[in-house]
């Protein structure tokens, strides 16, 4: 799979691309990811990207032309463009999974009070990470980037995969190690029985419970 990242600040992404399964995924060859910077595709002189927007108001708008040129200069036939924004439709792991099946995904990262409505018109998607406002998409594109990665086929474990919060729209059940007591606080003895078929039930009625009380929305 190959991302490219359309960012005004590629600094940002210096730790995310150089630590954990990222970093490892990379070095396996099993994900290419690229951070461009649009502001070099402006044709004004100081590079300039956004201005006034039109009618008034607060906040610098984004430009139409950079951010045009910047993604028709990388998009083919195969590739599927993401803008992050607040009024995007809210992102769940469902969607993670539909996006990890892509070759080429591009991610545009908004700035300022925000971008030309015309920019909307690029997208394959709208994604917002959540009812609340960001200085930019960077950290969005992040969140974005990291869920659909550890998807790709060899990445992380299978087994891993298979028993995460939101399979089945269930949270995932509580999990113990070393020490069996710890202050007081005991593994529970189904854990420890060695009936792997007892195991199995206790960690889906887990999986059921948790999710009545934590997220019960999850049910409906």
């Amino acid at each position: 799979m190959k991302i490219d990242i359309l960012t005004l600040f590629p600094g940002m992404f210096e730790g995310f691309l150089s630590e954990s399964i990222i970093k490892r995924a990379i070095s396996k060859g099993k994900v290419e990811i690229n951070i461009i910077d649009f502001r070099e595709y402006s044709d004004l002189n100081n590079k300039q990207v956004d201005d006034t927007p039109y009618g008034g108001g607060g906040g610098m708008v984004l430009r139409c032309e950079p951010i045009f040129k910047a993604i028709e200069s990388i998009k083919t036939e195969n590739s599927k463009v993401i803008l992050m924004t607040p009024d995007g439709v809210p992102y769940k792991q469902e969607e993670a999974v539909k996006l990890s099946k892509f070759e080429h995904l591009i991610i545009l990262c908004g700035h300022y009070e925000g971008f030309d409505e015309r920019i909307r018109s690029l997208a394959d998607y709208e994604i917002s990470i959540g009812d609340y406002i960001l200085t930019g998409g960077e950290l969005a594109s992040m969140v974005i980037c990291d869920s659909i990665v550890r998807l790709i086929d060899g990445v992380i474990t299978d087994t891993s995969l298979n028993s995460e919060s939101f399979n089945d729209n269930l949270l995932d059940y509580p999990v113990y190690t070393k020490p069996q007591v710890f202050r007081g606080m005991e593994v529970p003895e189904v854990l420890i029985s060695g009936n792997h078929a007892k195991i199995k039930e206790w960690q889906e009625e887990q999986r059921i419970e948790r999710t009545k009380k934590r997220r019960p929305d999850l049910l409906k």
